[in-house]
């Protein structure tokens, strides 16, 4: 344990900061699994909100610095790459 003061206050602002980036990743996690369930279920329109939604999740995880950049696009490659199949795979 820290006997400084801003020692101990780095502790306290690190434990906070890293329970609010865990919250955070969760919902990022959500939204794709939500994503993931829309395009099992097969309806259109929920297949683009969905899609929507998640896209727009990970940019804002990108834009907190939860994500790297590159990784961010990375995920929404691969969510639109994901849709596009199972859209093909409807029509």
């Amino acid at each position: 344990m820290p006997n400084i003061k801003s020692a101990k206050k780095r502790v306290k602002v690190t434990k906070a900061k890293h329970l609010n980036n865990q919250m955070e990743k969760a919902a990022l996690k959500t939204t794709i699994k939500k994503f993931d369930a829309a395009l099992a279920a097969g309806d259109a329109a929920e297949k683009e909100s969905a899609f929507k939604a998640a896209v727009k999740s990970v940019d804002q995880a990108a834009a907190k610095g939860l994500l790297h950049k590159n990784t961010a696009s990375r995920k929404k490659s691969a969510l639109a790459l994901k849709l596009n199949q199972a859209t093909a795979a409807n029509a």
